[in-house]
């Protein structure tokens, strides 16, 4: 496994920014349930009385992870242009979402894994922020059938949910030795063009 990147903190970042990129690291490794509070503060040197002084609740920090990786979702799909054509948007789609697993492993396995720990209204707001990532998804493709890119007769329902499937669970076997370029072009190979020859199909 390659070593997993904390969230975007800089060096001399505040207290709640490094407990923060502490706990997307412990809890990327060892699960929300597996890290305690002391566990937190022993990774930043502090007591474990001292933490309360930056949150209320683990809770906080689980959301504010969860949170900042929907946010990292949505801004690198902001970044595809809107003047490319809808097959090109779709594949720098693809290749935007696995850039950010890429670059923000602990905050991808936290968005993609630990969120269903969320409750009230910490859940709900991220519940939200997914559903608008999925919907963004599916205007893209939908797009791409309009356009002729992709065929008439393609479920966008189930589509949707091959894209995600692909791009999400990477943050399982993503390594330092990854070329996400490359995995990006393998990826859209099958997803595009299948996994047929084209010939006779076995009943």
């Amino acid at each position: 496994m390659r070593a997993r990147s904390a969230t975007p903190a800089a060096s001399g970042a505040s207290t709640r920014g490094r407990l923060c990129s502490e706990a997307a690291r412990l809890f990327a490794e060892h699960g929300y349930h597996g890290t305690s509070i002391n566990d937190l503060a022993v990774a930043l040197g502090l007591h474990k009385s001292s933490l309360y002084a930056y949150i209320s609740s683990k809770e906080d920090l689980l959301a504010d992870i969860a949170l900042a990786g929907a946010a990292a979702f949505h801004a690198a799909l902001d970044e595809v242009p809107q003047n490319a054509s809808a097959g090109e948007r779709l594949q720098m789609a693809l290749r935007a979402h696995l850039g950010v697993v890429e670059r923000q492993l602990d905050v991808a396995t936290v968005w993609l894994q630990e969120w269903r720990y969320l409750t009230g209204d910490y859940r709900v707001q991220f519940v939200d922020e997914r559903h608008r990532y999925e919907e963004r998804i599916r205007d893209l493709l939908q797009a791409a059938v309009d356009s002729g890119y992709l065929r008439r007769d393609l479920d966008l329902a189930y589509a949707t949910l091959a894209f995600l499937s692909v791009a999400n669970w990477a943050y399982t076997w993503f390594s330092a030795e990854t070329d996400v370029e490359q995995v990006t072009s393998k990826f859209l190979a099958i997803l595009l063009h299948g996994m047929s020859n084209g010939g006779s199909r076995a009943s």
